[in-house]
């Protein structure tokens, strides 16, 4: 990963919602009505087969049961501020009081021979959908804990015409089904909702760089503005200290302010020529349109110099005019980051092939290094995934960076490994898309 995408990844987590990082995602809020909604759930229920249906059920009990559910809400309410979030080991302790709450319930209504046991295990997918891995691995064993104690420790679920005895067997079944059911469900939920969570990061932090990148091109283009408009002021004061120099007296008390008026305003001018020089600068130009392969080089040229060789090539095969572009952040970031990537893993040459018809832009970029590993391949462009067998210490957001920044202007990237040894990647863009998409604003 480059240390842009680190700066923006860190970025967005500090800036993009302010106080909420992977793990303190759950809103108090969200979290009170949810249980807000068991209370009443669960009093309906009982009053129904109690009043409805006439089951001789311990009702005290039971209200006595969801009273401590409804009070721990109260509680919260009024404690903390609804719209504050939960940190991971709050937030699981809350819902491991639930299963406990809930256990208590069943245990007074028939345990597992109550058809609502199935109920145990949401708090664990409420878990599995929000919080980290180990708050659902805990919640999760709190269940299983719960539900074993449930299939020996039970009161007599109320029948008529009389008590209602399932056979142990049936029993075990039903431990099975929920046991089974809180892991697996768990698992599956955790697994896509990280792969959510991930794909959402890696998003912001791709949007970050890129905002970071228009900036500073934003940035260049008012300091280029500057030193334009202030350089004829600051002629002007430097022929007027020039007269005045030759006007003054040598022994004069004023000579040695006018010396210092006249390096001063030499300074000012060899800085607003500095600014003037800097090529990053000069790409801010909003009119700056330049061919093809100057583009491809400027975002190369960060990665020239090193042991590692760029050659840039036009193909024999081109047809028609090279296509003319601005200096697009997106293109600019995005081919820099897969040049990069290749130097990195390269063994002394990175190949940056040019073609164009009157259809098609097509860039290549190859390498002569390892290549990436056949089971990589296929999971290349997603996020958090390290591309090369010895990028152990990456987190792997350059690839996917890149990938969606070229997508913006319509660019379709294609990863494999070349025959005789190495990487490539092929970055191919519709002419027409690509064109209108860099047209000059107001042209």
């Amino acid at each position: 990963m480059t240390a842009e995408a680190s700066d923006a990844m860190r970025t967005q987590r500090s800036v993009a919602l302010p106080g909420v990082t992977r793990r303190n995602r759950l809103r108090l809020r969200t979290l009170i009505l949810i249980r807000w909604i068991a209370v009443t759930g669960q009093t309906v229920t009982i009053l129904v087969v109690y009043l409805g249906l006439g089951f001789d059920l311990p009702l005290p009990i039971c209200l006595a049961v969801i009273l401590t559910l409804a009070l721990s809400n109260l509680y919260l309410s009024l404690r903390r501020a609804s719209g504050s979030r939960l940190d991971d080991r709050t937030a699981a302790l809350l819902l491991g009081f639930d299963v406990v709450q809930l256990a208590l319930l069943l245990y007074v209504t028939g345990g597992l021979q109550n058809p609502f046991a199935i109920l145990i295990i949401a708090p664990v997918m409420v878990s599995a959908t929000i919080l980290s891995r180990a708050a659902t691995i805990g919640l999760t064993l709190l269940a299983l804990v719960s539900i074993s104690v449930l299939a020996v420790l039970r009161t007599t679920l109320p029948w008529s015409p009389g008590p209602l005895e399932l056979p142990p067997v049936y029993v075990l079944g039903i431990w099975t089904a929920l046991a089974v059911a809180s892991v697996f469900i768990s698992t599956y939920v955790w697994s896509v909702a990280e792969e959510a969570r991930r794909m959402s990061d890696a998003l912001a932090a791709t949007h970050t760089l890129l905002a970071r990148q228009q900036q500073l091109s934003a940035l260049g283009g008012l300091a280029a503005a500057a030193a334009h408009e202030l350089g004829s002021p600051l002629a002007t004061i430097a022929v007027v200290a020039k007269e005045l120099s030759r006007e003054i007296p040598p022994g004069s008390p004023l000579a040695e302010d006018v010396e210092l008026l006249l390096s001063q305003s030499a300074r000012c001018r060899d800085i607003l020529a500095g600014i003037a020089r800097t090529p990053e600068k000069r790409s801010a130009e909003p009119f700056d349109r330049l061919p093809l392969s100057q583009l491809v080089d400027a975002a190369a040229e960060a990665h020239m110099g090193g042991p590692v060789e760029i050659d840039i090539i036009i193909e024999d095969d081109v047809v028609g005019e090279e296509p003319m572009l601005g200096r697009s952040p997106e293109i600019l970031s995005g081919l820099g980051t897969l040049i990069q990537n290749a130097a990195q893993f390269a063994a002394s040459t990175v190949t940056v092939t040019l073609r164009w018809d009157e259809r098609d832009v097509v860039v290549g970029v190859q390498d002569d290094g390892p290549g990436f590993p056949p089971a990589v391949l296929a999971a290349i462009g997603e996020p958090f995934i390290s591309t090369r067998a010895s990028d152990s210490g990456h987190m792997g957001l350059g690839i996917f960076i890149a990938q969606t920044l070229l997508a913006r202007l319509g660019a379709e990237l294609f990863f494999a490994n070349l025959e005789g040894g190495g990487a490539e990647v092929v970055i191919r863009w519709p002419r027409a898309i690509l064109e209108r998409e860099n047209a000059p604003q107001g042209h």
